[in-house]
């Protein structure tokens, strides 16, 4: 479905990525992982039409996308929730839920439909539709965040560090509700600070390490994987 061919993306003169490539397949849930400035949140970025390659390709069911505003590729069903949440803190949940229909991409569930399924994930969100985003709890913000994606109606969702600054119990809700995207048939790349919940969310994982992507496996097989333990899972 996606599927991203050695892209090189710069800051300014500084080249941050190097020829980067990685496939996410309809129906999967991929996870790209890696330290703090390795340049996850770039490639994100890159795909979501914020950052331009300087080379390279990517393509989404088949068509290149890399020189798309952000926009079309929302419209084209390419959505990205970014680290952060990056709310309106004087809006209210109602409006955030609503924002997300704007450019959403045609076909598929209705705004109806989407909107009940929002209710169904994220009850609190229906219950505080009137309360301004700012108020909100961080996990609450975050459901919001995933809430405003959905409305876009995706065909692949691209999530950025949801779990970060969450409560242990809200990580666990989280991890649901991303299973239950999956599940209803939401193509997801994730990036996400707790590796090993990453790994068990996903079928597939790559690991980036300065711009590089230097080991890629199953997601059963990283968890395994005495390097993947070292750096990342303190083991």
């Amino acid at each position: 479905m996606l599927e991203i061919r050695k892209i090189n993306v710069k800051y300014g003169q500084r080249e941050v990525i190097h020829d980067l490539s990685l496939e996410v397949p309809a129906g999967g849930v991929v996870t790209l992982i890696g330290s703090n400035g390795a340049g996850k949140t770039t490639v994100l970025k890159t795909v979501s039409g914020l950052l331009r390659p300087t080379s390279g390709s990517i393509l989404f069911e088949g068509r290149p996308i890399e020189k798309a505003e952000p926009h079309a590729i929302i419209e084209a069903g390419v959505v990205h929730i970014p680290e952060g949440r990056l709310l309106f803190k004087d809006m209210s949940v109602a409006e955030h839920i609503e924002l997300g229909t704007i450019r959403a991409h045609a076909g598929g569930r209705t705004r109806e439909q989407r909107l009940e399924w929002v209710h169904e994930l994220f009850p609190i969100l229906w219950e505080r539709r009137q309360q301004k985003a700012g108020t909100l709890s961080g996990g609450q913000q975050q459901m919001l965040a995933i809430a405003r994606g959905i409305m876009a109606n995706p065909k692949c969702l691209m999530l950025d560090e949801p779990s970060l600054g969450l409560a242990p119990i809200l990580v666990d809700q989280l991890a649901d509700a991303i299973r239950s995207l999956n599940e209803n048939g939401i193509t997801i790349l994730l990036v996400e600070q707790r590796v090993d919940l990453a790994l068990r969310l996903a079928d597939r994982g790559y690991v980036i390490e300065t711009g590089r992507v230097v080991l890629e496996d199953k997601a059963s097989a990283l968890l395994e994987n005495p390097r993947v333990k070292e750096a990342y899972l303190g083991a």
